[in-house]
This record gives C-alpha cells, sequence and structure tokens, in this order.
C-alpha cells in the first residue's frame, strides 16, 4: 500500500502541484449513489461541484440521473438525464449564466479483462437543451483499471484507474474536447468508496468552458437491495 501511495504520488506530482505561475489548478468534486435493484437493473444519482481555482471560483455544478441493465455482466446499458449549470468565470457563481442546460443521454458500457487488468469502453449520445440552443454531442472513453489489495468480504480495496475521453460533435469542426483522467479509489467497505485522482480538460472550441487542469476528489456509496449475490464492482471506472 505504501509502494502504491508513492507511486501514485510520483504520477500527480509533476501535473497537480508543479504549476507555472501562468497555471491554475482547479476542483472537481463529485458525490455518487448507487442502488442495485438486481443483478439486471441498477440506478445511480450524482452531483458534481467543479471551481476554475483551488476551492475558489466555483464556476460549474450539475444533477444527474441513471438507469442500468445489464445485458451480461460485460455489457450495460444506460439512460440518464440531468441539469447542467455553467456560470461566469471571476468569481464564485458569477452571473448571468454562460449556460444553462437541460441533458438527456443513453450509453453503452462494456468491459473486458486483460490479465491483471479491466479494459472499459463507454459510448455515450448527448441531446443537450441549452440557453444557446439544442445541440448533440458523442463521448467515447476508454479506461484501463488496476484493481489490487487482499480481497475482503467480497471485494477489492484499491484500483487505480486510466482514461481517455473524446467529445464529438455534428459539426465543423466535430472535434471538441479531450479528458485525461488518472485516479486512485479507496473502497473502505462494501458501502462506500473514496477518490482521489487529476483530470486534464483540453478543448478545442467551445462557448461555455475552457480547458483546465483539476484536482479531483470523490466519495461514492453504493447499496444493494440484498447482500446475497453482490458482486464486485471495481473494475468500472468511478464517476459518470
Amino acid at each position: 500500500m505504501k509502494r502504491t501511495i508513492l507511486v501514485l504520488s510520483m504520477l500527480l506530482y509533476k501535473p497537480v502541484f508543479s504549476q507555472q505561475k501562468d497555471e491554475i489548478l482547479g476542483t472537481w468534486n463529485v458525490f455518487n449513489i448507487k442502488y442495485n435493484i438486481n443483478k439486471k437493473w441498477s440506478f445511480f444519482a450524482e452531483a458534481q461541484l467543479r471551481s476554475l481555482k483551488f476551492y475558489d471560483h466555483f464556476h460549474y455544478h450539475e444533477y444527474k440521473g441513471c438507469i442500468n441493465y445489464n445485458i451480461t455482466p460485460e455489457l450495460r446499458l444506460g439512460l440518464g438525464a440531468g441539469d447542467y449549470d455553467t456560470y461566469q468565470e471571476g468569481g464564485n457563481f458569477v452571473t448571468p449564466k454562460k449556460n444553462d442546460e437541460f441533458r438527456l443521454w443513453p450509453q453503452v458500457l462494456l468491459t473486458q479483462p486483460l490479465g491483471i487488468f479491466q479494459i472499459e469502453q463507454r459510448l455515450r449520445a448527448e441531446f443537450r437543451f441549452t440557453s444557446n440552443g439544442f445541440r448533440n454531442r458523442f463521448r467515447y472513453r476508454l479506461g484501463i483499471i488496476y484493481p489490487f489489495g487482499k480481497e475482503k468480504k467480497g471485494y477489492t480495496p484499491y484500483m487505480l484507474s486510466l482514461s481517455n475521453e473524446l467529445f464529438l460533435t455534428n459539426r465543423a469542426p466535430y472535434f471538441e474536447r479531450n479528458r485525461i483522467q488518472l485516479a486512485f479509489n479507496y473502497r473502505t467497505s462494501k458501502v462506500t468508496t473514496l477518490q482521489v485522482g487529476y483530470l486534464h480538460q483540453f478543448d478545442y472550441q467551445i462557448d461555455d468552458e475552457t480547458g483546465r487542469d483539476f484536482f479531483q476528489i470523490g466519495l461514492f456509496l453504493e447499496f444493494s437491495r440484498s447482500t446475497k449475490g453482490f458482486k464486485n464492482n471495481n473494475r468500472l471506472i468511478k464517476g459518470d
């Protein structure tokens, strides 16, 4: 465990803690609650709060939910919706808002084992009803997950994940955004997972948010209708 924390610290040190004077590290906070109805059906609710400086200049929040159906243990379909609000830069929730958005999004999630790793692929289509008009967007995320530590009570306590996500539109220039995330998860129990990570976002051309580097922290709670048949869910990247 000590070696893992040391390696993670070295990986995060340069991008997170050695920022240049003209670079600013923002924060990305996630709270997620998931409920497993049975082996086929589940749903989650999530809230996010982001800032453009380190716990200052809060400019974005979102609230969303999604219902999932497992076709197989490796293939999952989801349908979600949420409210997404982006404020002006220069302070905390500066009005008028840059963007007030309601979003619908179907998605497909595929997970596959690769030796000691898990590979996750997610495809999501977003139908975005914004204050600036209707937009479409298509997202593809590829991630690799490494669960480790002595398994106890049906779950592995630690997980490292690295993911890259592309955002595409149906309008020129088509490429909109790229998002890279490195995260460490600590599962303290069957219910609770804590996350700390680094996220870099690059925007090619967008009006409602600029590219940033973020320190990420998350709290994930997962409940099941019954503890009987509970399955280790560490292969999934935390955060949606």
